[in-house]
Parts: C-alpha cells; sequence; structure tokens
C-alpha cells in the first residue's frame, strides 16, 4: 500500500485550520461549558487559537493554552463535555502543528455524536477552504 503524502501548509494556510479548528472546538463547547460554567480554560484556548492567527500572541502562549483545555478535560467525568474540552485543546494546539486542527475536528464530531448529534463532520467540511480539505480530511480527499 503506497504511504499518502502530506505537505506542510504554507503560513496562511496554517491560520486558516487554525480558525477552522477554533469554529469547529467553538461549536461544541456548550457541551461543555453547560457541565462546567465556571471552567473557562477551553473557551481561553479557542481565543488563543484565534488571537494566534491574528499575530496576537506567540506559539508558546497558544500551547499554554491547549494544555490547560488537555487538563480540563482530563477534570471533566462526563463523555461530551470532555471531547468538547479535547477538541478546544486542539483548537489551540494548531498554532503549533496544523495537523491538531485533525484533532479539534475529531474530538467536535465525537462531543456531538455523545450528544445525539450526527451531521458534526458535514457541519465542518462546508466550513473548510476547498483548498485545505485533504489535509484535514485526508481518508475522504484521496
Amino acid at each position: 500500500m503506497k504511504a499518502r503524502q502530506t505537505t506542510r501548509p504554507n503560513e496562511q494556510d496554517h491560520r486558516l485550520l487554525a480558525v477552522w479548528a477554533a469554529d469547529c472546538a467553538e461549536h461544541v463547547l456548550p457541551y461543555f461549558e453547560e457541565k462546567y460554567p465556571k471552567d473557562d480554560r477551553p473557551r481561553k484556548a479557542i481565543e488563543a487559537a484565534r488571537a494566534w492567527t491574528r499575530g496576537e500572541i506567540r506559539v508558546s502562549q497558544a500551547r499554554t493554552a491547549a494544555l490547560a483545555a488537555h487538563a480540563a478535560a482530563r477534570d471533566a467525568d462526563e463523555d461530551t463535555a470532555r471531547a468538547a474540552a479535547r477538541a478546544a485543546g486542539h483548537a489551540a494546539a494548531t498554532a503549533h502543528v496544523a495537523t491538531h486542527a485533525r484533532g479539534a475536528a475529531w474530538y467536535a464530531v465525537k462531543a456531538a455524536a455523545a450528544s445525539g448529534g450526527s451531521r458534526e463532520a458535514d457541519w465542518q467540511h462546508r466550513r473548510l477552504p476547498r483548498h485545505l480539505r485533504p489535509l484535514a480530511f485526508p481518508a475522504q480527499e484521496a
């Protein structure tokens, strides 16, 4: 079987992937916030992802926010909330490595599915620029 080769996105596409990852995470964030209204770590991670795309923070700051969101996920005792927090963590981590955008999308789908939603992947796919779809959905675009 031939391995699929992926290329690193340029800076603009990397930022577009981070915006999309933040959108995916924000779409399911209510699943976390309804259960843990006083824990703002996932929301801050999404904000960090967006701030990085605007050049307002460094990668290291986005990475710190990502790790905090993942800590919130570990602290969560409910699957839907945990997946939503992980989506936020991966959104912020996209600043560090673009392929984390896939993680944000995957965990958002997992959060939506755990709450009975089944169209999350379609929602995500429609919001991603066509030229970036092979990077975010390699199995579907092959």
